[in-house]
């Protein structure tokens, strides 16, 4: 089992943010490698509903089923990620610092499904890691100034 925690300040208020967290189209600007999401069940981003990510990095493939198990609207959201290989619980806190600054804070807990990925998560802790952040700069500079990480 992996565990951490990332954060990062997005000059933003936590209406803002949160929007942004939740609305499935604006992902492929933060999400880098995402190619495609499809709706499996409920309501989109509520408690319960689940969607598939696909994902491209270089040449390797992974789809994903995501499945809200939280929410409370501009403070909270909790997801599950599974694999074949990996179940992944992201519990995201969203705290006010001021009316134009909110902190996100993203708790990860990756357990393997198989030996593989026991030896993937010992071996390279620090990939895990570094992806979150990615997602969390990336997210940061779409909601702050509109960058989308989509090439032109």
């Amino acid at each position: 089992m992996l565990s951490y925690t990332s954060e990062i300040l997005i000059n933003k208020p936590i209406t803002t943010c949160f929007t942004e967290i939740v609305n499935l189209d604006s992902m492929k600007h933060w999400q880098e490698g995402l190619i495609s999401f499809a709706h499996i069940s409920g309501t989109p981003r509520k408690i319960g509903s689940t969607i598939q990510l696909n994902y491209q990095f270089g040449k390797r493939k992974m789809e994903l089923t995501e499945s809200v198990t939280h929410r409370k609207d501009n403070h909270s959201i909790h997801f599950n990620f599974d694999t074949k290989m990996m179940h992944n619980v992201q519990q995201n806190f969203f705290e006010i610092i001021d009316d134009d600054t909110t902190k996100w804070i993203s708790h990860n807990q990756f357990l393997p499904r198989n030996f593989t990925s026991r030896i993937m998560l010992f071996l390279m802790p620090k990939a895990f890691k570094k992806q979150s952040k990615k997602y969390l700069i990336n997210f940061k500079n779409y909601v702050e100034n509109g960058t989308s990480i989509i090439k032109k």
